[in-house]
């Protein structure tokens, strides 16, 4: 990468391959893909290799949900081992899911990289105040909706994860524990609906980035060879192996928890990554 010298590289290497241990344990332990931690990070790597801001973030984004693909997969087949996945949900969620995600891919092939940010941080601000601070009675009804307001909150659930590069667990399980679902229940059925979102949402980040890479055909070559659309496949490929081996670890502890010691854990992470982006918005870094 321009501006490294090769201890730099080698820094940056390990850290994401540490990154993508924690990732993969995150997966499991929140039902999240993993996402809401390799955004901040591949922010940090890429901003250090150079990157221009314009595509900094959606590069994240589209790596991040490159990522989730494998570690969405061994975290719905641990959970789902356990009996653990609301495959009703799943059915319904679908399709108003996978519209979400075209339309977030289309988006983010013209959305200023701001855009991505602001998502980011009302989101994660959003979900850390009502896991930290809800009470039972904080609660939309006994059970999930049927039909229209249902099939809204699957597309809603698409769309958003694929401009925050997150698996929809985030979402999901807010949604999910809202309607009176457990928290365990929440997390296992999140990490089906994270598959159902990487992989076109990746795809459609390889569709959106072909604009960056026609803009600034110079510096995407040198300072992200092997970058396909908005995926940097050299970040991918080092983040993947230690998530997959961790993610099942996640999931043991994820079961092991209390409900009020998940939902205090998972508040205080997002409330930390959003932070990250309120900073990065104030100063334009």
């Amino acid at each position: 990468m321009a501006g490294l010298d090769i201890s730099e590289v080698i820094e940056l290497a390990a850290l994401l391959i540490v990154v993508g241990g924690l990732s993969g344990f995150l997966a499991g332990l929140f039902g999240i893909g993993g996402g809401a931690i390799l955004v901040p990070v591949f922010y940090e790597c890429f901003r250090l290799a150079g990157v221009p801001l314009e595509v900094r973030m959606p590069l994240c984004v589209g790596t991040s949900l490159a990522v989730i693909i494998p570690t969405s997969i061994r975290s719905f087949r641990a959970h789902h081992k356990r009996g653990a996945v609301d495959m009703t949900i799943v059915k319904r969620w679908w399709l108003p899911i996978l519209i979400g995600v075209v339309a977030g891919s289309v988006t983010a092939r013209y959305a200023p990289e701001r855009l991505f940010k602001i998502v980011f941080v009302a989101v994660a601000y959003s979900a850390a105040a009502r896991l930290l601070f809800a009470r039972e009675a904080w609660k939309f009804g006994d059970d999930l909706p049927k039909g229209l307001l249902m099939k809204a909150y699957g597309f809603l659930v698409g769309i958003l994860s694929t401009l925050m590069g997150i698996g929809g667990g985030l979402f999901s399980n807010l949604l999910m524990t809202f309607y009176s679902r457990p928290i365990h229940q929440a997390v296992a059925t999140s990490s089906a609906l994270a598959v159902l979102i990487s992989i076109p949402g990746a795809i459609g980040y390889v569709y959106a980035g072909w604009p960056a890479a026609a803009r600034y055909p110079d510096v995407m070559a040198l300072q992200l060879p092997f970058a396909l659309g908005y995926i940097s496949l050299i970040g991918a490929l080092l983040v993947m192996p230690m998530s997959l081996f961790t993610a099942p670890l996640g999931v043991r502890a994820a079961h092991a928890l209390s409900k009020r010691m998940l939902e205090a854990a998972f508040g205080c992470y997002l409330l930390i990554v959003g932070s990250r982006f309120v900073v990065s918005l104030a100063s334009g870094q």
